[in-house]
């Protein structure tokens, strides 16, 4: 089994069953921030939804499984709303060559033009997601998001992080802005097995952070459920009556929340 805090292989190769193998201990150890940063994430959420506020996710790469996760899916939050790099060319009317660049998220330049057509206001709350917490586009939001006096949620991994410099000009990482950070507990470099000639595979950060982001979900509507309240939850689309439920709910956050491709 592997160490749930290097990640690191110990069964050999590179097969199913050695990644799961090595997996289902990394998963073990993200539960365990369940009576601490999760809690606390979960308070903050709760608050801005009672408040009003929307549930504003952003990720680039990889990391936009994250946002995805938390914004628009079945049995998650109505309230919420998914930020991506493409929104700069879909809404903000950037030219499509831009995201050909595979520098994007590392260029901190259009981060606070992507808070604007977030269409994010007072209340709202922003969780962030980046693996190594670093990238120019991503600690430029936080800081966006933090001077304009949101709360902040990260997920991150807390050892790649803290092994890599800031490419952010401020020399400030993701972690540096958040009123919470959740460790998805990915190792540096987030591929997790050895291959016999040299280097990692198979990575885990987009598997623990959907874990994270649905331990958040299911606390935030505990809290509300043992509260006598009724949280504005998705049906599933594919499921009769599905599509007028949800409808009718988003109809709520008119102008607020985006349902693209």
């Amino acid at each position: 089994m592997a160490s749930s805090t290097t990640g690191e292989s110990t069964t050999g190769g590179v097969s199913a069953q050695a990644y799961v193998q090595t997996l289902m201990p990394i998963l073990s150890a993200v539960t365990e921030q369940i009576d601490g940063p999760v809690q606390q994430a979960a308070d903050l959420m709760v608050a801005s939804l009672r408040a009003n506020g929307v549930i504003q996710a952003f990720g680039s790469g990889h990391s936009e499984a994250l946002a995805m996760e938390i914004a628009g899916r079945a049995g998650g939050l109505i309230a919420s709303n998914r930020i991506a790099l493409r929104d700069l060319v879909l809404l903000g009317g950037e030219p499509p060559e831009l995201l050909r660049s595979a520098e994007l998220e590392r260029d901190p330049q259009y981060s606070r033009k992507l808070y604007e057509l977030s269409a994010a206001r007072e209340g709202d709350l922003f969780i962030i997601a980046s693996n190594s917490g670093v990238n120019g586009s991503i600690v430029e939001l936080a800081s966006v998001v933090k001077e304009k006096g949101h709360p902040l949620i990260a997920i991150t991994s807390l050892q790649h992080t803290g092994g890599m410099e800031s490419r952010h000009p401020s020399g400030k990482k993701l972690i540096d802005f958040a009123d919470v950070v959740l460790d998805n507990l990915a190792p540096y470099g987030d591929s997790v097995l050895d291959l016999p000639g040299g280097g990692k595979v198979c990575a885990v950060s987009s598997i623990t952070a959907a874990l994270i982001a649905q331990m958040l979900v299911a606390e935030v509507l505990r809290r509300m459920t043992e509260a006598g309240e009724t949280p504005p939850v998705y049906l599933s689309a594919n499921i009769p009556g599905g599509d007028e439920h949800n409808h009718a709910l988003e109809a709520l956050y008119a102008g607020r929340i985006r349902r693209t491709a």
